[in-house]
């Protein structure tokens, strides 16, 4: 289930049905109207270099590694396409991508077509590391504040938050402060307390 969805546009030049906002143009004399001009086409570089970078972004957002790695592979074919990406789409053809899916290959189009793609980002519950979603349980903590105390801090457990908390190197991290650490260790403690077994009373005959 995803627990965190963002969704980003990327321009890579101004798309064909966004008008200028210049005063209007004089009225000219027949024949003589300023010809309509045509939208630059999108290369298979500039295509490549888009895809590319939103892997390198879902890579620093620790999404699905399948998902960043197939971008990759999509910038690499589009690259080792014999001829421009464009024309082959114009001509109502399949681009020759082994492996690409339909979702990729309709952010291929976008990017041909208007100059723009549209996709979404986001967190994975199930790509996470389990001792990310171990500091999830923790109240206050978020899936971004998990991966960095797991990745900066190594700490993927109530018991490890706590204690990094005692020894005061969580406000050591840039965004956290003394008063963020203390809610930490508080709310580390008071999940470490309700995961501790109850003692049972037995009474003996």
């Amino acid at each position: 289930m995803s627990i965190m969805q963002l969704t980003q546009t990327i321009h890579i030049m101004p798309s064909p049905q966004v008008r200028s906002r210049k005063r209007p143009v004089q009225q000219t004399l027949p024949g003589m109207e300023l010809e309509m001009s045509t939208p630059p086409q999108v290369t298979n570089r500039q295509i490549a270099e888009v895809l590319s970078g939103i892997a390198d972004l879902l890579e620093t957002q620790n999404s699905n590694p399948y998902r960043i790695q197939a971008y990759r592979n999509a910038a690499r074919g589009v690259l080792d396409l014999a001829e421009p990406a464009a024309q082959i789409l114009a001509r109502g053809e399949e681009l020759p991508l082994a492996g690409v899916g339909d979702r990729l290959r309709a952010h291929i189009n976008e990017l041909v077509q208007m100059g723009t793609v549209t996709f979404q980002n986001g967190l994975l519950m199930q790509t996470l590391p389990q001792g990310v979603r171990a500091l999830m349980a923790i109240e206050h903590i978020g899936p971004y504040t998990a991966i960095r105390l797991y990745e900066e801090l190594d700490i993927d457990s109530p018991e490890k938050l706590l204690r990094a908390a005692q020894q005061q190197r969580i406000r050591q991290l840039t965004g956290f402060g003394t008063r963020s650490e203390a809610r930490l260790q508080e709310a580390a403690q008071r999940l470490m307390k309700e995961k501790r077994p109850q003692r049972s009373l037995s009474v003996v005959a």
